[in-house]
């Protein structure tokens, strides 16, 4: 009975050196997840009979560290959550490690090939959250984008003296028929760039006039302004400006009409200089794909060289009720099983759900220091239960002797 006994705990040691080995060998193994022999005593009626190994538990309550690496697809999970991987067998495969890039159609594939997984965009760039793809990255140029509409916020100088437009009427080439300018960039249909510049003609002590040149051409009509006693805009704060084939055919040649809305919101009139606080439109040029960039809330973005930037897709990550369920597999990957639940798959930061870090990968959570002490306790118990088989061992023998 002693000698099963102790060869029942030769093997049970034997696994849990090999659980010990396994760890300290993936010590660096990006996403990895140490494990752990639980042992389980062993009785016969009552008479004991050795030692087993139950199960072998892998830590999923810890993560490891987040390293930078600059790489945009480098991908850590801060918090709870599995990569979801389509692998090349077209099974569902689920991971911590973010090693991911792109593949020549622009797939976003780890190391192994498995296609990450995510919501896709519509042919509008929108995002569809109903279903789960593989995530692909565009490579197309981005097409260019006219401009409908400008933003502006300034501050028209009250102390200047209003100009009577009758004897004086408004000539870009004049200097003394305005006050001051204002110049913005706008985008055709075609991506061109034309200087669409505001002259500011202050017509009475509450009263601005606003004309717009373009490309040389006077376009659209003059907004009218007025602002109230305290400085604040009181009308005029929103205009649209209509530059078409039929009004201006030197400037919309070959592109669509324009119509840009101005919105002049916040604008004022104090008794300080002319000033600009802040000038935007939304149209932009043509532009090549030339990096990408993601979020943490998994958003994948396409830029340009036009400094635009373009949606791609979502990473979703998933969780289980009891991610000890899951299988291990190469290539650091688990896949599911009954034991760990259902997935329930999601956006990063919703639910349980962590967070997503571009530019980082999770190290193990292996604890070296640790398992080396491990490691000197399994090679004592493995000696002792050696040194057990070797008593036995003699006991037979020297019985053997004495009959």
């Amino acid at each position: 009975m002693s000698y099963n006994i102790a060869l029942s705990g030769l093997q049970a040691t034997t696994q849990n050196l090999n659980t010990i080995s396994n760890n300290i060998s993936n010590a660096s193994t990006v996403g990895f997840r140490g494990g752990r022999s639980e042992f389980a005593a062993i009785y016969n009626g009552g008479q004991a009979g050795g030692v087993n190994v139950m199960s072998t538990t892998q830590n999923f309550s810890t993560g490891g560290t987040l390293s930078y690496t600059g790489r945009e697809l480098d991908l850590g999970i801060q918090g709870d959550g599995f990569f979801v991987l389509s692998g090349q067998d077209g099974s569902t495969l689920y991971a911590r490690a973010g090693m991911f890039n792109q593949d020549a159609n622009g797939y976003v594939i780890d190391p192994a090939g498995n296609r990450l997984q995510g919501y896709p965009v519509n042919t509008a760039n929108q995002l569809q959250n109903g279903t789960i793809s593989d995530l692909q990255v565009q490579s197309g140029s981005l097409a260019a984008k006219p401009t409908t509409s400008v933003g502006i916020v300034s501050n028209l100088d009250s102390t200047v003296a209003a100009i009577d437009t009758t004897l004086n009427p408004f000539d870009a080439a004049d200097a003394s028929t305005y006050h001051s300018t204002t110049t913005v960039t706008i985008n055709d249909s075609l991506g061109k760039e034309h200087a669409l510049t505001e002259y500011h003609v202050k017509t009475g002590a509450n009263t601005w006039e606003i004309h717009y040149m373009m490309d040389g051409e006077e376009v659209g009509i003059p907004n009218n302004m007025t602002f109230n006693n305290d400085g604040t805009l009181s009308a005029g704060g929103a205009t649209t400006l209509n530059i078409t084939s039929t009004s201006n055919p030197a400037i919309i040649a070959g592109v669509d009409d324009l119509s840009i809305e101005l919105s002049y919101t916040n604008t004022t009139q104090y008794a300080k200089d002319y000033n600009n606080s802040s000038l935007s439109q939304n149209g932009y040029s043509s532009g090549e794909l030339n990096g990408i960039r993601l979020d943490e809330n998994g958003m994948l973005y396409g830029t340009y060289t036009n400094g635009q930037e373009q949606l791609q897709g979502q990473v979703v990550l998933a969780d289980f009720n009891n991610p000890n369920g899951l299988t291990p597999v190469s290539n650091n990957a688990w896949a599911s099983t009954n034991q760990a639940g259902q997935a329930v798959i999601g956006s990063p930061t919703t639910g349980t759900l962590g967070g997503i870090t571009s530019g980082y990968l999770e190290g193990s959570n292996v604890d070296t220091t640790a398992e080396m002490v491990n490691l000197m306790t399994a090679q004592r118990n493995y000696q002792s239960n050696a040194k057990v088989l070797d008593a036995n061992s003699t006991m037979q023998q020297a019985l053997l002797n004495a009959i």
